[in-house]
């Protein structure tokens, strides 16, 4: 059995006040799930939040890394840094990621490797646009980022995000959903062998307290990476719920 996890990325948002919400999750959560529970706010709040994290059931993780454990690379921060202020997993891939700031799949690879050499988990993200769905190009482009981004080493998190569904309120149908999973599963056991079997595979976009359980439930869905609904503790909390 792979045990769910529910990560959420605060993107973008949150300033030091927000610690609040983390608080309130840490206060609801009480250790007792049965799934794996990640934030990953912005960079400057990481420590904190770690801080005020210690020995809940919450784990801190950051949005990116750059693949270099140090050098001049201004404005970048490298994976021995997240690790050594307690962040224990890092995004890599976001979709966001890859359109602003014209991230390949090498690119994502060198960076998983480095987070794993730094004992960090990647969450690896892979999606489609609405275009390349439309073509009839969606399984091939994401089978296509995952054969570019993936690591040597299985012990990573895979999370598909169809990327004209992320923040838009709108969710593919749950057998699109259950066959992208499906396929991605096939291709990390291809690569990886029985390994392949235990990656956890997330669902990103548009996942909010009124579809989670019902996504949650499709086969090869063993959790979420989930976006806006994880900047409120009572919408992430109900999302873990789910899971």
């Amino acid at each position: 059995m792979r045990r769910p996890l529910v990560a959420g990325n605060w993107k973008m948002n949150g300033l030091p006040g927000s610690a609040a919400e983390l608080r309130k999750m840490i206060d609801a959560l009480e250790g007792g799930e049965h799934c794996d529970v990640l934030v990953c706010p912005p960079f400057p709040l990481i420590a904190q939040f770690v801080w005020d994290s210690a020995d809940s059931g919450i784990e801190i993780g950051a949005q990116d890394c750059h693949f270099a454990e140090n050098g001049a690379h201004t404005g970048d921060v490298s994976p021995a840094l997240l690790a050594a202020v307690g962040a224990s997993a890092v995004i890599l891939g976001h979709s966001e990621r890859r359109a602003d700031h014209g991230e390949g799949d090498a690119l994502v690879k060198a960076k998983a490797e480095a987070a794993l050499a730094a004992k960090l988990l990647p969450v690896i993200c892979v999606g489609e646009t609405e275009a390349q769905r439309d073509s009839g190009a969606a399984e091939s482009t994401v089978l296509a980022q995952l054969d570019g981004s993936l690591p040597n080493s299985a012990a990573i998190v895979v999370a598909y995000e169809p990327v004209w569904a992320i923040g838009t309120g709108r969710v593919p149908e749950n057998h699109d959903i259950a066959a992208m999973h499906h396929a991605i599963r096939q291709a990390v056991v291809g690569r990886y062998g029985d390994a392949g079997q235990k990656i956890r595979l997330l669902y990103g976009g548009s996942v909010k307290p009124g579809n989670a359980k019902e996504i949650f439930a499709i086969e090869d869905v063993d959790g979420g990476l989930i976006g806006g609904a994880s900047l409120k503790a009572d919408d992430f909390l109900a999302i873990v719920a789910a899971a």
